[in-house]
């Protein structure tokens, strides 16, 4: 890892395994571990589709953008919301401070492990479909990586595997 970068940050799309293999991630590399979109309920007081449901896609960012730029912390692993990627100012914020990864993970398995997009609080506008938001964030997931891990058919400890030679 790279002098003042101790942190690592997982971006990509929903159902990219984010969360799942940023925890297993840091217990693997003894560090803290830290979900944005945790941090953005808490800060909501309400899950992320309510939130978005409540007040629209648009404040749903804003705080979601706020929320990132907030962050301060040392030796974590920090998994983001897929659309952390929106916010220009939030992704220079987690570069200055984290080596970011990216899971890419092919459309088809997202589409297999995704299930209902409704509940998962993604953000996505009316009308548009998965294919759509995936041709949409990919490539600026691929603009703010520091590295990109080829998730295509692997398990998750082949993943982590990879994600520890990158740490």
């Amino acid at each position: 890892m790279s002098a003042g970068k101790s942190n690592i940050v997982l971006i990509g799309m929903p159902a990219s395994g984010k969360s799942t293999l940023g925890v297993q991630l840091a217990k693997w590399l003894s560090m803290g571990f830290i979900d944005t979109d945790l941090l953005l309920q808490a800060r909501a007081g309400e899950s992320m589709q309510a939130f978005q449901s409540r007040h629209g896609m648009e404040a749903f960012q804003a705080l979601e953008c706020d929320t990132v730029k907030a962050l301060a912390c040392e030796h974590c692993v920090i998994a983001t919301g897929g659309s952390a990627v929106y916010c220009d100012g939030a992704m220079r914020h987690l570069r200055s401070m984290a080596r970011i990864a990216f899971l890419d993970v092919p459309l088809p398995e997202i589409r297999q492990r995704i299930g209902d997009l409704s509940g998962r609080g993604v953000v996505i506008r009316p009308g548009m479909t998965l294919d759509d938001l995936h041709a949409e964030r990919r490539p600026l997931y691929l603009k703010y990586a520091d590295v990109v891990v080829d998730c295509a058919g692997k398990s998750q400890d082949a993943v982590l595997a990879v994600l520890r030679t990158t740490a």
